[in-house]
């Protein structure tokens, strides 16, 4: 089925005069968490990669040796041991709903894992089958690791995901996503505070597909930065600030924020305490609509469907 987008950048979006959102119960705002499954599933020479990981761990600048790198495997192996455990633990205990961007390789080597966000009823969304750079894959190969992905998928937990996040996605991922079809939303996109349509055409049919944009700032992987968080109180202060913001301009316009949590960098001890703080402010604070991304989209698709928000 052959897609077509336009060339175009929106730099317009809403403008001036966004939607008056209406959320459930009123709220003035839709807080969205998730956390990120990846371990096991990055660069690696053992998972037939051309080198070590270099992304998103302790280790900052790390250079992309052609052999093991046991530090860096151990960093990542942190996650998949101990962190997930304590995040899972602390989104429990708060009976809170957690959005899982989940890497299908990842989700195979650590089946007490993938149980767990299934008893737990959390949203496992599509987050590639390993966690790699797809800028430079061809598309025959990007579209052979989703279709891959797809079938790890069901046969870990019984369904396909309804929500797609690549991260290190490519100029063909939104295409291969609708082409390969059966999604209600992708999350590869940082250009809103509200979920958007994105029109596009299919078969010469006009069409639209939902955008759910994510969050690189209100995110744990800013304690990897130079220039980011260096402890927990420094963490819940920016989230603390943004939702803040937008939950007073959620007075006259509702907006949605979400939070970028990893389970090797939240994960550890020294920094939990500041995801803690915010998760006990937000919860004393009402009319706010604590959801997974697959309640959001489903809830824009009934309320503000394409046709209403662009006649």
């Amino acid at each position: 089925m052959a897609v077509k987008f336009g060339n175009d950048r929106n730099y317009v979006g809403y403008g001036a005069q966004p939607p008056v959102v209406q959320w459930p119960n009123q709220a003035r705002l839709a807080l969205q968490f998730v956390l990120n499954y990846e371990e096991g599933g990055e660069n690696s020479v053992q998972h037939g990669d051309a080198h070590a990981e270099t992304f998103l761990s302790e280790i900052y600048g790390a250079e992309p040796y052609a052999d093991r790198h046991l530090s860096m495997e151990s960093l990542y192996d942190y996650g998949s041991r101990a962190g997930v455990w304590r995040l899972l633990k602390e989104f429990e205990q708060r009976q809170l709903p957690l959005t899982v961007f989940a890497i299908a390789t990842a989700l195979a080597k650590n089946p007490p894992v993938t149980n767990a966000l299934l008893a737990n009823g959390h949203e496992i969304c599509g987050h590639g089958l390993k966690w790699i750079h797809y800028q430079n894959v061809s598309k025959a190969m990007e579209r052979e690791h989703l279709q891959q992905a797809l079938t790890l998928y069901q046969q870990l937990t019984g369904s396909r995901p309804l929500g797609w996040y690549t991260g290190r996605d490519s100029p063909n991922t939104r295409q291969l996503l609708l082409e390969e079809g059966g999604f209600y939303y992708d999350s590869d996109s940082y250009a809103d505070d509200l979920p958007f349509w994105m029109p596009y055409q299919q078969d010469g049919e006009d069409r639209a597909h939902l955008v759910v944009p994510y969050t690189l700032d209100n995110n744990d992987m800013r304690f990897y930065s130079p220039y980011g968080f260096s402890h927990g109180d420094e963490f819940f202060h920016y989230l603390k600030d943004s939702f803040d913001c937008l939950y007073a301009e959620g007075a006259d316009h509702p907006k949605m924020m979400s939070v970028g949590l990893h389970c090797r960098i939240s994960g550890r001890p020294g920094r939990i305490s500041g995801l803690q703080r915010f998760l006990d402010y937000v919860q004393s604070k009402p009319d706010v609509w604590i959801a997974q991304r697959i309640d959001i989209a489903r809830y824009w698709t009934e309320h503000y469907p394409y046709h209403a928000l662009n006649k």
